[in-house]
């Protein structure tokens, strides 16, 4: 019996169908030879300290740190069932077609199970980067063998391990000591929340003690034979200038004003430049959550949620879960089936069916840049637009509209810079005339390459030619000031997150990332900020994240090597490096573990400070007291039980009472 695990139930209806599986039966399809099954993303799960030892449930300083030599999985409540119906079809069959999302996450989700299970059967892989009927097929007639893929599940091994190691043992770390300074609650440590969670601390606290410069700038109208435009002043003299050029002297300017008003000038350097623009590339997950955030507000969770339902739900558009903008060659001969049911199914884009080529092959088209998946593009399946919400309906425009992009030439236009000359001061300006809009046609609101934002319009200046003369109608001094960065949005956060590099300072550290490197995966993002969020770590302000007093006093509790950006990119470049086979497993593990040691020996040395809540001092010791929720309603606990187990009511002290109360983990 051939048997496809998918991950999910839709995954596996769509491959059912393709395959002829149709009979139903508890939790798998069936039909000509093959069973279709599926999970609930992961059914297991790594099992808990006291899974290991019974009595580290009981959280202590002295019990850590937890490294288990053989690790242990559990079987998740909610999906017993489920994982009961996997077990019985994999002792039947004799090949294993692992069918879960075409990442590390998924391969995991399924080998996890095959290894649980003892299979040891023949494994095969099906590679989807869509749900429609054609795209499985064409998977379908080019299985890959199970090995090419098993070093994504060894990865996703690691990740897991190493977010167990980090998380279980700073966790509790940093929660006992907190508590006994009465602290209440968990205080979650993480491998990749807390250096995600020290970017918004750091941008935060970085707004909050900047302190502005004020500067000058200077705006003269100069008037032409064949029209007016305006010019900024340009100062040549050093010492009244900043490390950026401005001008800091209100003196300087206002004195220029009065030297300049009025005077005859000329052109002194003229230089028009022909340019093209190329079209954006297709979209990652990445670009969509911040092009989303900055149009509409969307989160990065709501970004994903809409992307994977176009995926599974409506089959409109490809794998979302990508960290790639580019496409493989091979998919330029289905382009022109895309757009036409792309100009089918909506009469608004019926204008562009005389502009679009789809042979022309943009750069966008690159065997070289495909990692393990493509971007995100529409599919060959005709999209019912009424169908969509208003919000997929926007998410999925913006997915077409740069996979339209790519058929229609690029922008092209003249760009002038000019230089003027006015009593021995420079005074420059800049202008742009469009040639061909291209592309542009799709984006009303210009976009800037890559989706890093939209574009200020530059008007085109007026006809001149070198050496004209021109004079000045009206001058203006503009007082301003610096401005502080702005606070993350959930697109800027996820922007930031993913070129974490761009955020270390340490040179050697530096040297050892790739400009790419990032905090987490295309996945896995927008579930860090939910659950940031979720912990009160920080907040959102209409659009934008802060950071808690929480937050930012863990971060500062902790120690850098578990909230730098760039320690965790580099564990991300580490697992990559398991991904592809260049680093064992083993060897992973070993540098992890080493490295819990060292920051729990680190936390055994430190001092803890956290927002301080209601507290009392134990009647018998003197330690900070906690107030727990006990069978019989409130009481305050000692934060040195059991060693101490002093209490007191809400009403009046009961000195050296013994609490019969069972021990409660934070």
């Amino acid at each position: 019996m051939r048997l496809f695990l998918c991950e999910k139930p839709s995954q596996a209806r769509d491959i059912a169908r393709v395959i002829g599986a149709g009979q139903r039966s508890e939790g798998y399809l069936q039909g000509e030879g093959s069973v279709v099954t599926w999970g609930f993303g992961h059914l297991l799960e790594q099992a808990p300290p006291e899974g290991y030892d019974p009595a580290l449930k009981r959280w202590s300083l002295e019990a850590l740190p937890i490294l288990p030599s053989a690790w242990k999985m559990e079987v998740k409540k909610s999906g017993r069932k489920q994982f009961g119906v996997i077990k019985k079809l994999l002792i039947q069959a004799t090949e294993v077609v692992v069918a879960t999302d075409a990442d590390r996450e998924g391969e995991t989700i399924a080998r996890e199970l095959l290894d649980y299970c003892g299979y040891r059967g023949r494994v095969t892989r099906l590679w989807l980067s869509a749900l429609d009927d054609a795209s499985i097929r064409k998977a379908l007639a080019s299985i890959r063998p199970g090995e090419t893929t098993y070093p994504l599940y060894l990865a996703g091994l690691g990740r897991s391990r190493a977010d167990w190691l980090v998380g279980m043992n700073l966790t509790r770390a940093y929660t006992v000591l907190a508590q006994r300074q009465g602290h209440q609650g968990v205080l979650s440590v993480g491998r990749v929340q807390t250096p995600a969670l020290r970017l918004v601390v750091d941008r935060d606290r970085e707004i909050a003690n900047f302190v502005p410069k004020s500067f000058w700038e200077v705006a003269a109208q100069l008037q032409m034979a064949d029209g007016t435009f305006q010019a900024k002043w340009k100062p040549k003299d050093a010492s009244i200038l900043d490390a950026a050029g401005r001008c800091i002297s209100e003196a300087a300017a206002r004195s220029l004003v009065q030297r300049v008003a009025g005077r005859q000038g000329h052109i002194s350097q003229l230089e028009t430049t022909h340019k093209k623009e190329s079209a954006p590339l297709v979209m990652d997950l990445s670009s969509l959550q911040q092009e989303v955030s900055r149009r509409f507000g969307y989160g990065a969770q709501q970004a994903l949620d809409i992307a994977q339902a176009l995926y599974e739900t409506h089959k409109a558009t490809t794998y979302p879960r990508t960290d790639c903008r580019y496409l493989p060659e091979s998919q330029l001969e289905d382009a022109e089936r895309v757009v036409t049911v792309l100009l089918h199914s909506d009469e608004t884009l019926s204008p562009l069916r005389q502009r679009l080529d789809t042979n022309r092959k943009s750069r966008v088209w690159n065997d070289n840049k495909i990692t393990a998946h493509h971007g995100i593009i529409p599919t060959v399946v005709a999209c019912d637009l009424d169908k969509l919400s208003e919000a997929e309906r926007n998410v999925y425009d913006l997915i077409r509209r740069h996979y339209l992009a790519q058929f229609l030439p690029a922008h092209e236009y003249d760009q002038t810079e000019v230089r003027v000359d006015l009593e021995g001061e420079a005074f420059v300006a800049s202008g742009r005339q469009v040639r061909a809009e291209g592309w542009r046609l799709l984006f009303p609101s210009a976009v800037a390459d890559e989706g890093s934002g939209e574009e200020q319009e530059v008007p085109p200046l007026p006809a001149m030619s070198k050496g004209e003369a021109c004079k000045s109608t009206s001058l203006e001094v503009l007082a301003k000031q610096t401005t502080p960065p702005k606070p993350f949005t959930e697109g800027t956060l996820i922007a930031a997150m993913k070129h974490a590099a761009r955020f270390v300072t340490d040179e050697r550290l530096k040297a050892r990332l790739k400009e790419t490197a990032g905090i987490g995966t295309e996945a896995t993002r927008a579930g860090i900020i939910e659950t940031l969020l979720k912990r009160g770590f920080i907040k959102r302000q209409k659009r934008a994240l802060v950071s808690t007093p929480t937050g930012q006093q863990l971060i500062d509790a902790l120690p850098s090597a578990i909230t730098n950006p760039g320690m965790t990119a580099l564990w991300e470049q580490a697992l990559d490096d398991v991904a592809a086979g260049r680093v064992e497993l083993k060897d992973f593990m070993a540098r992890q573990s080493g490295m819990v040691e060292k920051l729990v020996q680190h936390a055994r040395e430190a001092t803890v400070t956290m927002p301080q809540h209601e507290s009392k001092k134990c009647p018998d010791c003197q330690a900070p007291m906690r107030k727990r929720q006990g069978k019989y309603g409130a009481f305050w606990g000692c934060s040195r039980y059991p060693e101490c187990k002093g209490m007191l009511s809400d009403e009046a002290p009961r000195k050296g009472t013994r609490s019969k109360r069972r021990a409660l983990s934070p």
